[in-house]
């Protein structure tokens, strides 16, 4: 399966203001998102799943790859293309055997230890970061900058979709580092018109420097 993973759209319903998420989801894809993930952490999974159905519908109409953070069995059971594990979720091994090889998975990599495990392991892309610091993931160590993406990029053949602190005025900057793709939240959904501040990112993605 070829994946554009130029613009790389990971949710959160807690910076929308007030609209669904699968109407957010619509005018991110409008404006130019390229793959969609849900992320989900406090919701019961009865939620999880109706969220899911819904945004799937959207996803499915245009024709755009999407994934689930973290929950595999929400992934089955909506039959998205495949899942986003982070280091403390289940292992690729055991995620590949219950979604089997017609199924994507991406792996969160904060170094390049970690990228060349996930590589080695079939992960089908790498979710590289945090590369600036980000108001949206409280956990995370140094962030690893430029420098850190470009060695992870020099080293790892398949997709890399750098993560953390990404806005449209720096997303040239983590292509040129080597990123296949630019992975965001809340510099799309936390603005009051998502489709133009994709449409922005798209914009600045093929700007001369």
């Amino acid at each position: 399966m070829e994946i554009d993973y130029s613009l790389y759209l990971v949710t959160d319903r807690s910076i929308l203001s007030g609209i669904p998420l699968e109407r957010a989801v619509e005018e991110a894809i409008i404006g130019g998102v390229t793959v969609v993930q849900i992320r989900e952490k406090d919701l019961s999974t009865l939620e999880f799943y109706q969220i899911a159905v819904a945004v799937k519908k959207v996803t499915d109409s245009y024709n755009i790859p999407l994934f689930i953070n973290d929950r595999i069995d929400i992934a089955q059971a909506i039959d998205a293309d495949g899942v986003h594990l982070g280091q403390k979720d289940m292992s690729l091994e055991v995620a590949r055997k219950i979604l089997g090889k017609g199924k994507l998975i991406g792996i969160s990599a904060e170094s390049l230890e970690q990228a060349v495990e996930a590589e080695k392991n079939g992960a089908d892309y790498i979710g590289v970061g945090a590369v600036f610091y980000t108001g949206s993931k409280k956990d995370i160590n140094e962030p690893i900058e430029l420098k850190g993406l470009s060695e992870i990029c020099n080293k790892i053949k398949i997709p890399k979709v750098a993560i953390g602190g990404i806005n449209s005025s720096n997303i040239k900057s983590i292509l040129l580092a080597g990123a296949d793709g630019a992975a965001v939240i809340s510099a799309i959904l936390g603005e009051e018109n998502i489709a133009e501040a994709a449409r922005n990112f798209k914009r600045n993605m093929f700007k001369k420097m």
